[in-house]
C-alpha cells in the first residue's frame, strides 16, 4: 500500500497495528508504543502512523499530566464584561475540562468545536492566534507566531441544543508562578487541540 511491492512466498505481508492496512516489511518495520489500543509492547506499524503514535505518546509522558493538573485563569463567559478566577483543568477520564471557582462548569470535550490560543507579542487579529477550528467538522488549521501563550477563546455547543457558547481565558499578570503554569498548561492545551485535529480522519 505504500510501494506497491508484490507479495509472494518470500516477501511477506505485514499489517499496522493502527491503521490495519498491509505493506512489505521495509515499509511497516517500526515499532512504536500504542497504549492507546492497549498494546503493552512496541508494535509493528507503518511509518506515517509511526509519526502519530510517536507524537501521542509524548503528549501522554508530558502535557497529559499539565492538563490535569490545571492552572488559573481569569475565565469570561460569552459577551459578558465581568471575568471570573477559575481553575482549568482537565477531568481524570479525560472526557471534560473541569473549571472551579465561584461558579462551576464542565465541558465535554467532544463538544468544543473551535480552540484558539492567544499569543503575546501581536495586535489581536493579526498573528497572535493558533487556532484549530472545528474538531468536530473538518476545517483548514491556521497558526500564528512561536510567542508565549497568554490565553484561549473556547467555543462550545450546548449538549441537548445547537447554541455556541463562547469562553475566553486569560493568565493572570499577578503571580509568576501562576503564570508559569498557566502558559505551560495553554502549551499543553495546544498540543492537545493539534493531535486531536491531526487525528481526526484516522
Amino acid at each position: 500500500m505504500q510501494c506497491d511491492t508484490k507479495f509472494d512466498f518470500i516477501t511477506r505481508k505485514h499489517h499496522c497495528r493502527r491503521c490495519g492496512k498491509c505493506f512489505c516489511d521495509k515499509c511497516c518495520s517500526k515499532k512504536v508504543p500504542l497504549p492507546r489500543m492497549c498494546f503493552v509492547d512496541p508494535v509493528r506499524q507503518c511509518a506515517e502512523c509511526a509519526l502519530v503514535s510517536q507524537k501521542e505518546t509524548e503528549f501522554y509522558d508530558k502535557q497529559l499530566k499539565v492538563l490535569m493538573n490545571g492552572a488559573t485563569f481569569f475565565v469570561t463567559l460569552g459577551t459578558s464584561d465581568k471575568s471570573e478566577l477559575m481553575v482549568c483543568r482537565l477531568s481524570n477520564n479525560q472526557r471534560y475540562l473541569v473549571l472551579d471557582g465561584d461558579s462551576h462548569y464542565e465541558i465535554e470535550i467532544i463538544q468544543i468545536s473551535t480552540v484558539q490560543i492567544l499569543t503575546e507579542g501581536f495586535t489581536p487579529g493579526e498573528k497572535d492566534i493558533h487556532t484549530y477550528t472545528s474538531l468536530l467538522e473538518s476545517q483548514p488549521v491556521t497558526e500564528g507566531g512561536n510567542t508565549r501563550a497568554i490565553g484561549m477563546i473556547l467555543q462550545y455547543k450546548v449538549p441537548g441544543s445547537e447554541e455556541v457558547m463562547q469562553m475566553k481565558f486569560t493568565a493572570g499578570e499577578d503571580f509568576s508562578c501562576n503564570k508559569k503554569l498557566s502558559a505551560a498548561w495553554l502549551a499543553a492545551m495546544h498540543k492537545a487541540t493539534k493531535l486531536l485535529y491531526e487525528s481526526r480522519d484516522q
